[in-house]
């Protein structure tokens, strides 16, 4: 606990966790994920509590107290608790090129990762990059600059900067639309999105609240986004520009697509569910999940879905034709990210507080391993054929390469 006081202040779940995260690990109140949470009124009287503003001015975080959360060493040191942005699209993987692509906030630049022989580089970007998405079809990447308002263009042959667009203060996530040659990136404490043209690098904008997540339906050419504070999905449609909203719930959170099923999975952490909506008739079903869903991924294979549940260190298993949850797999502790290898239908958890990534079989829902990772693990991808896994770290190094095909079933290494 965070001290042993009677009194006690609520507080919705999105001030206690949203994108920033101590530096330093910590141990929120046990009652920090239930909604809504609740917190020793003297934490919020003392000089070490900070909050730190996210998104927009409604949606802030704590960054924990040194005498309530951090460790006795860095009480006594006096060590100041701090925040950063995070991003599930820290790191990506560019199935063409075969390399993955990390950001080094704190060096101003992109690892780049050769996903056959491991082998990496640096590259310089703009400030304190966030997020990166690449397009297959062109082979180039592009890097969100949280600190001088830009994205960066990198070459994928050659991993050049070859431009660099103005986009806004703080942007904060993108996403490639491959039919269309279009990214799309959102900023925080902003409501325009930017759209940056692939063959020209030019910019348009449109009306649009804050987005958290950016998914794209390429089959139909839909492009969706989730604010965390916005109770409806934005369905852009990439040929018109039209915008449609799909009322899904409070709190979204995590955002992932299924397209052999034309399905969209959104999860909503104020209440521990996940909706799963019909890209074609817009249909809305609503699947319980376990304590602050905050990711999901889909083996469109087996059509499964795997949600992260980050306040009680578990994965609900949802079969994606049923819109059941048929299993729920204890994991390590505060699980942040997903990423499924449909190849061998294994499935990899990095476990933010924990240090580490597990893996589930998804032919059983067990976990088969535990691989550890650096210091606090939030984003990870995977190269399918060669099994080279990169994990994001918030520590130093930046990122972890992981050989996963120690732990495939033998066939398949």
């Amino acid at each position: 606990m965070c001290g042993s006081i009677a009194e006690e202040t609520s507080i919705d779940p999105r001030f206690i966790f949203r994108r920033a995260y101590p530096i330093d690990p910590f141990t929120l109140h046990p009652e920090a994920f239930m909604y809504p949470a609740r917190i020793p009124s003297a934490f919020f009287k003392t000089k070490a509590f900070h909050l730190v503003p996210l998104r927009n001015a409604a949606a802030l975080v704590i960054a924990c107290a040194a005498m309530t959360c951090l460790s006795p060493s860095s009480r006594a040191q006096g060590v100041p608790p701090s925040g950063t942005l995070l991003s599930s699209r820290a790191v990506v993987f560019n199935p063409q090129s075969r390399k993955m692509y990390v950001v080094d906030k704190a060096h101003g630049a992109v690892s780049v990762i050769d996903g056959a022989t491991g082998a990496a580089s640096s590259v310089k970007v703009g400030a304190e990059p966030i997020a990166i998405a690449v397009n297959s079809v062109t082979g180039r990447a592009y890097v969100a600059n949280a600190g001088n308002g830009t994205v960066s263009v990198l070459d994928g042959g050659n991993n050049s900067v070859i431009a660099t667009v103005d986009v806004g203060a703080r942007p904060y996530v993108l996403a490639v639309n491959e039919a269309t040659n279009k990214i799309y990136v959102s900023n925080t404490f902003s409501n325009v999105l930017t759209v940056i043209d692939g063959s020209t690098n030019t910019t348009t904008t449109q009306k649009m609240g804050s987005s958290d997540a950016i998914v794209i339906g390429p089959k139909i050419n839909k492009i969706y986004f989730l604010g965390y504070e916005d109770t409806n999905l934005n369905v852009l449609d990439g040929a018109s520009g039209a915008l449609a909203k799909v009322e899904i719930g409070m709190h979204l959170w995590g955002m992932a697509v299924n397209e052999a099923a034309s399905t969209i999975y959104v999860t909503h952490v104020g209440d521990a569910a996940v909706s799963v909506l019909d890209e074609k008739t817009h249909a809305v079903q609503t699947i319980a999940t376990g304590a602050f869903p905050s990711a999901v991924a889909v083996n469109p294979l087996t059509n499964m879905a795997y949600v992260a549940n980050y306040g009680d260190a578990s994965v609900t298993v949802i079969d994606g034709s049923k819109h059941i949850a048929v299993a729920t797999v204890p994991v390590g502790r505060h699980p942040q990210a997903i990423a499924v290898d449909p190849k061998t239908n294994l499935i990899y958890i990095a476990n933010t507080h924990g240090n580490s990534v597990s893996v589930i079989n998804g032919a059983t829902n067990q976990v088969v391993a535990t691989i550890p990772a650096g210091q606090n693990p939030y984003a990870l991808a995977l190269d399918p054929d060669s099994g080279r896994m990169v994990v994001a770290d918030m520590g130093e190094p930046s990122f972890t390469s992981i050989d996963t095909r120690t732990v495939r079933p033998a066939r398949l290494r």
